[in-house]
């Protein structure tokens, strides 16, 4: 039974570039929040966040991971999330599980691609950003130089909540400190720019500050609240979590917790997520309350394949109470499922517990219909509710797989059904036209990835090459095309005359058949044949055999005979006049 209420959670995920320190961040704070007695190192291989086979061997986080830790009396799930742009699927996902993010910047290499792509993912979710600038006991770094490019790239509302001093042995809190110097200047001016910041967004608190000059320091905690909610403040935090042979004498640890637990907003305090109820036009938005005694709403934003679990679902309680004995549709599922079993991760840990509050994070282990970005409820007339979708990257990058031994076909088919249900940016096609199944990624190092799981975990492996070029046929320009068909053979004669005219159609439009016969001669019933002689070319192609496509054919005019004209004679009619109109078009 969890000792925490809803106004105790605190949901934080750490997002940002590769090498920008996230995983090493987790363990400093999960040391001092007591949720782990000795630190785990990256290069080491034994960090609570990356323990999956792949994440071991290549350094660095391939997938979302879930932790915990209670701290001042809250109770802090801290998500740990990819940089490498190839995995950035995977921190997009976890986006509506939190209220809070902290992008998270190596002090060595200042803004990469995917900070700027998370600080925007996060605005756009309508989560709180923080802003934290790590490994500030570095060597051969300018920190006056990227606070400046930090608020020229995302704006003046990117202010210090903290500062380093001593050389970034330490650092000083500039919200309830205004006196002092620090490595980047007057401590008070820095505390005058948050507060003022701050009382933007409270326009009574505003008149007294400037009749006054001043404001206690427990009226700002609301305002704090609202405005990294509106997106008014981005405060910037100092840390440095990489003391390997010392880690705790990391710098900015303490002060990091101190301004989750205190700062953050609690899942009661947020931006509301974006549910809505319907489908198409009829979609009106979805008003949720974290009430635990109202019916259950629940969403998942993860899903893996746990190796001694099976499928685990990661879900983010929005409304009501998940218990053991909950029975909870999924989306508009007519069929329940008991939980039965529901746990807090640990990383790989699963720790079994009774209920899930509002705004908390829980998995389940074992529902083979769950899927991501399922809503989990337990009222049946609530299977049209939804969050409003994320938007990934698509997949651009290629690879052509056939197994290396007979008979693993369908042990790969449902490996890589598998993988796909874990990543929203891995896709897989079977093209008609070139015979091959094809995985698609963001990267080689995203498929490298993939197949080495389908190697590890699935045991089967896959010959690899880049993927034949499904080419297509069409016309540029404007042309007419014209056949008799006519064949005699001493029994009954075959006749049908076909005029039809072409022109291209702007790419992805498809084909249009257009019916412009007038006066009767060609009847009605021969129409349809020609359009089936068409499409025979437009299956097989009129260059090189490759299907055709975008293309508009008119049939304008024809001639017809009362006994020999049949279906035959003007499906052959229509896909002549279609192949000499094609060779005429600039195909």
């Amino acid at each position: 039974m969890p000792s925490y209420t809803t106004a105790d959670i605190r949901n934080v995920a750490l997002v940002g570039h590769a090498g920008a320190g996230k995983t090493s961040l987790v363990e400093a704070l999960l040391l001092k929040g007591g949720a782990i007695h000795h630190v785990g190192f990256v290069e080491k291989g034994n960090t609570a966040s990356d323990f999956s086979d792949e994440e071991k061997d290549r350094g660095h986080s391939l997938s979302a991971a879930v932790l915990h830790c209670d701290y001042q009396g809250k109770h802090l799930n801290l998500i740990d999330t990819p940089g490498y742009p190839d995995f950035i699927g995977n921190a997009l996902s976890v986006l509506p599980a939190v209220e809070t993010v902290l992008v998270t910047i190596n002090a060595q290499t200042g803004i990469e691609p995917n900070t700027r792509r998370m600080m925007e993912s996060a605005k756009h979710c309508g989560c709180c950003r923080i802003i934290v600038i790590n490994k500030i006991d570095a060597e051969n770094i300018d920190l006056p130089s990227l606070l400046s490019q930090i608020k020229e790239a995302f704006g003046p509302e990117c202010l210090p909540l903290n500062l380093p001093v001593e050389s970034g042995k330490k650092v000083v809190d500039v919200f309830r400190t205004a006196q002092g110097e620090s490595d980047l200047g007057s401590v008070e001016a820095a505390h005058t720019a948050m507060i003022e910041q701050v009382i933007e967004v409270d326009e009574k608190l505003m008149e007294q500050y400037f009749e006054q000059g001043s404001v206690q320091p427990e009226q700002l905690h609301e305002p704090f609240v609202k405005a990294l909610c509106e997106g008014h403040l981005v405060p910037i935090c100092f840390s440095s979590a990489r003391q390997h042979d010392k880690p705790e004498e990391s710098i900015g640890i303490t002060e990091l917790l101190d301004v989750i637990a205190q700062l953050a907003p609690s899942p009661l305090e947020c931006n509301s997520h974006p549910f809505v109820a319907g489908e198409g036009e009829d979609a009106k938005p979805f008003h949720i309350t974290p009430d635990p005694d109202e019916a259950s709403l629940a969403h998942v934003f993860n899903v893996v394949m746990d190796p001694f679990v099976g499928k685990l679902a990661m879900f983010r309680v929005h409304q009501g109470t998940v218990t053991k004995e909950s029975q909870l549709r999924i989306g508009q599922s007519r069929k329940p499922f008991r939980v039965g079993h529901q746990f807090k991760l640990q990383g790989k840990e699963h720790l079994e517990i009774d209920k899930a509050i509002p705004g908390d994070i829980a998995a389940v282990a074992k529902v083979e219909e769950i899927h991501f970005d399922a809503v989990l409820h337990d009222v049946p007339g609530d299977g049209d509710i939804r969050l409003q979708p994320l938007t990934f990257p698509q997949p651009m990058y290629g690879l052509a797989i056939t197994a290396k031994s007979r008979g693993d076909e369908q042990k790969i088919s449902n490996a890589l059904h598998k993988l796909d249900g874990e990543d929203q940016t891995f896709k897989i096609t079977r093209d008609n036209i070139t015979q091959e199944t094809v995985i698609h990624g963001l990267g080689e190092l995203h498929l490298r990835v993939m197949l080495d799981k389908l190697k590890h975990r699935y045991k089967v492996e896959v010959h690899t090459k880049p993927p034949k070029i499904a080419y297509r046929e069409t016309i540029t320009s404007k042309a007419e095309g014209h056949h008799r068909h006519k064949k005699q053979s001493g029994g009954a004669g075959q006749f049908g005359e076909v005029f039809l005219r072409i022109e291209p159609k702007s790419r992805g439009e498809g084909f249009e058949f257009s019916n412009d016969i007038f006066g009767g001669s060609i009847p009605n019933q021969f129409v349809p044949a020609i359009e089936k002689g068409v499409r025979q070319v437009l299956e097989q192609g009129a260059i090189a055999g490759y299907p055709l496509q975008d293309v508009k054919v008119s049939v304008y005019d024809g001639k017809h005979h009362p006994v020999d004209s049949k279906e035959v004679a003007f499906v052959m009619a229509g896909k002549r006049a279609f192949l000499d109109a094609v060779q005429k078009a600039k195909p």
